[in-house]
């Protein structure tokens, strides 16, 4: 009776949330629009930060229980998955996307200089509340800089919502997202207690499980963007939710509570993760386009980090 009742909240929170993705890509693109602004600087800047909501409300919970590792695990994990396997995936929506290299490339050096600082702040085993405040500002920092050497705004065919006025098109795409998240976060719950009874560590659990669950909001707003014919608000948010997940997520951890993390799981995610963030835009920045063939290689390299960071346990 449980397994079928869990079953039905996850399907009606995932229906809900791909309703709730809808409005909240129809009401972006107009918000980018009605500012001036580039799509992808607007996913960057203010979807990422609606779809991060179950990332950045696990790690209060965690850090509130004093478990870093969920907290870590979960961001890094997150950051690993919007950038290979949720990126992975838009091919199958739209077959060959163009891409604007100086996009890509600024956003995976922040997002590799983001793991980096992380790594760093986590190798004596303790996340305390200075670390956290240093990386909420490193994010802020970042964001500006992506703001400051993004391209300038693409023509689109846009819808035409029907509210016109920009504070009220702002509120509707973040209660939209918050409705995403809401459903998404839904099957977190239950991949949690399921790791639990079968023993995995707490940080395997973060950067696999917890991990896909709380992407789910990437996942949904990011397919639905591209089915819409947003690719720039896709890409903006998948590569601007890693961004906040490898800062301002683990950051605001620390800053509620200290907690201890396991630093050669948390560090070898980190790295790993790092990695595969260069290897994505590296691959996208010289070939100018995402395709099935660079799509293969994100989810392959999402793959391979099992290998890695279970051999780390």
């Amino acid at each position: 009776m449980e397994i079928a009742l869990r079953l039905l909240v996850l399907v009606g929170g995932l229906g809900l949330a791909l309703v709730a993705s809808g409005y909240a890509v129809t009401y972006t693109r107009a918000l980018a629009a009605a500012l001036g602004a580039p799509s992808f600087v607007v996913g960057v800047a203010l979807v990422s930060i609606g779809t991060d909501l179950p990332e950045i409300a696990n790690a209060v919970a965690a850090h509130l229980r004093g478990e870093g590792d969920i907290n870590v695990g979960t961001a890094v994990g997150s950051a690993l998955v919007q950038y290979t396997f949720i990126v992975g995936l838009f091919p199958l929506v739209i077959a060959v996307i163009a891409v604007r290299r100086r996009e890509v490339l600024v956003v995976a050096a922040l997002t590799m200089a983001g793991l980096a600082l992380t790594s760093l702040l986590v190798l004596d085993g303790r996340l305390i509340r200075w670390e956290g405040a240093l990386l909420i500002v490193a994010w802020v920092v970042f964001l500006a800089l992506v703001v400051v050497f993004s391209p300038g705004l693409l023509p689109e065919d846009l819808p035409e919502p029907s509210q016109q006025r920009k504070l009220v098109q702002a509120a509707i795409v973040l209660v939209a997202l918050v409705v995403v998240g809401a459903g998404a976060t839904v099957a977190v719950d239950s991949l949690i207690v399921l790791a639990e009874l079968v023993g995995i560590p707490e940080f395997v659990l973060g950067f696999f499980g917890a991990s896909i669950g709380t992407s789910a909001p990437e996942l949904i707003v990011d397919l639905r963007a591209l089915a819409a014919g947003a690719p720039g608000i896709a890409f903006g948010d998948a590569f601007g939710s890693s961004l906040v997940d490898a800062t301002l997520t683990v950051g605001i951890g620390g800053v509620v509570a200290p907690a201890d993390v396991t630093p050669h799981l948390a560090v070898t995610g980190a790295l790993y993760s790092l990695v595969a963030v260069g290897v994505v835009g590296g691959l996208l920045a010289v070939r100018r386009r995402h395709d099935r063939v660079s799509g293969a290689v994100f989810v392959g390299l999402y793959a391979f980090a099992y290998v890695v960071v279970l051999s780390a346990r």
